[in-house]
């Protein structure tokens, strides 16, 4: 896990304060890491055009185009011209050495984005507007220099953006670079280091990104066991019997022992697989439920109460958040919450906490999860998205490892299956959703088939071959 902040300049402050470091050594580092990024990636024929702006991180440009001279042919596009007491400073070295400096763009092997840094807010003004889509239209390959211009401390984007193949971001990852909008713009994400280690740099924080390589898989290490050894799913199967199933042979599939499909009397279930047994009540030995998916108006809330009036461990999903009986499930003490993002609006509506429009929660996914949890410390929290947002109280983590290969129907089935075996198995409801959602983005990328061919039948058959 690595540590996302909201803001980094604190943390620059600290290292002037405590460990004697100027600010001249900081961006003497993070230029001498996107030099390096480059010298590694590039050959010393390459051309290097570095576009900067008035303040520090134009001053990182050219402190960059300083540490290139010599070992590639750059040259500086001012798009701005300098202010910033560090951006004088570095241009004065810039000029001392003779580096080129152009009046207009023109193609390049590499474009490194110095105009603007993190704490950007509002919108650019035509001109930059211009260049910047001028920018973006060339066949460069592109870095953004601590997180793309025009992306916004909260994570918004500007009217125009950079478009980054990879953003070099310094010192440590900011908010900013995970919320859904940010995701086709910021690339792949690098963290330079300023001149002392991330460890160093780093403090406490409440919010983590997930590695891929956190996934901690289902074991089986006790050889003296049985199929009731590693737990009973019961997975409520309501108007759309496909999800429910599709939900019961990923869990089945993803290391519970005994997997049931519960219905009431009259429901008439076709084509369940012969793996999954089916019930009218909720079998004894259960050890976790799942409800939620595909559950239409198959229950009225009576009948759903009869299944739910336990203490077992619960994931809900789909369409249950529209419906009442969440709010007199929402302070269980093991529950798991997986919406989406319009279905979390109407719990966010529901429990009185806000009343937004799905394009303003996307404007603030961070925010609107701190305020659910805050409200109920013991759910725990999966905001569906293009970086899935996991929480429980003061604990949240970001997933970033998804791709469009998920965009289909059913998909979400199938996490909701992951999780809930992992709830049977007994892992606590924070980590069955952490590696439950791990699992699910690492199945989508172990796929070997055209993206947009992806179905829940290739990441439940993908469930094998982790």
């Amino acid at each position: 896990m690595q540590k996302i902040f909201e803001e980094v300049s604190s943390l620059d402050d600290r290292c002037y304060k405590n460990f004697f470091l100027s600010e001249d050594i900081l961006m003497e580092h993070a230029a001498n890491g996107m030099a390096s990024y480059i010298k590694h990636n590039y050959s010393n024929d390459s051309k290097v055009v570095i576009a900067v702006g008035s303040g520090n991180n134009g001053a990182d440009g050219i402190a960059l185009a300083r540490l290139l001279h010599k070992h590639c042919n750059v040259s500086l596009f001012f798009v701005k011209e300098p202010k910033s007491q560090m951006a004088l400073l570095q241009e004065k070295r810039a000029q001392a050495l003779g580096i080129a400096v152009i009046n207009e763009l023109q193609e390049c092997d590499v474009l490194v984005d110095a105009i603007v840094g993190s704490g950007f807010h509002g919108n650019f003004n035509e001109k930059i507007t211009t260049i910047l889509n001028k920018i973006n239209s060339l066949q460069a390959f592109k870095i953004a220099c601590d997180v793309p211009s025009g992306l916004k401390t909260n994570g918004e984007c500007a009217n125009t953006v950079f478009q980054a193949d990879v953003t070099l971001t310094m010192g440590a990852l900011k908010k900013s670079l995970f919320l859904d909008e940010a995701k086709d713009i910021v690339g792949r994400i690098e963290v330079l280091d300023l001149g002392i280690a991330r460890e160093v740099y780093e403090i406490q924080t409440n919010w983590q990104l997930l590695d891929s390589d956190d996934l901690q898989l289902p074991t089986r290490t006790t050889q003296n066991s049985h199929k009731g050894s590693f737990g009973h799913l019961a997975v409520i199967c309501g108007e759309k019997q496909g999800a429910g199933i599709m939900a019961a042979r990923a869990g089945l599939k993803f290391g519970v022992g005994l997997m049931t499909l519960v219905g009431y009397e009259n429901q008439q279930l076709l084509n369940i697989p012969h793996s999954l047994m089916y019930s009218h009540t909720l079998p004894n030995n259960t050890t976790a439920i799942a409800c939620g998916m595909g559950l239409g108006n198959e229950f009225s809330n009576k009948e759903l109460q009869n299944f739910l009036q336990n203490d077992l461990p619960l994931l809900v999903d789909a369409d249950i958040f529209y419906m009442d009986i969440i709010l007199d499930i929402l302070h269980r003490k093991n529950i798991v919450l997986t919406p989406h993002p319009k279905e979390f609006v109407s719990l966010l509506k529901m429990t009185n906490l806000a009343d937004i429009t799905v394009e303003e929660l996307q404007k603030n996914r961070f925010k609107y999860t701190e305020l659910f949890c805050k409200a109920y410390p013991d759910a725990t929290l999966l905001l569906k998205g293009a970086n899935v947002i996991i929480a429980k109280e003061n604990s949240f983590f970001i997933n970033p490892h998804g791709s469009s290969k998920l965009a289909k129907g059913g998909s979400g089935d199938v996490l909701s299956g992951l999780i809930g075996a992992l709830l049977a198995q007994g892992y606590n409801p924070l980590d069955a959703a952490i590696h439950g959602s791990l699992t699910h983005t690492k199945l989508a990328k172990n796929y070997t088939g055209a993206d947009f061919s992806l179905t829940p039948d290739d990441l439940i058959q993908g469930i094998g071959n982790l």
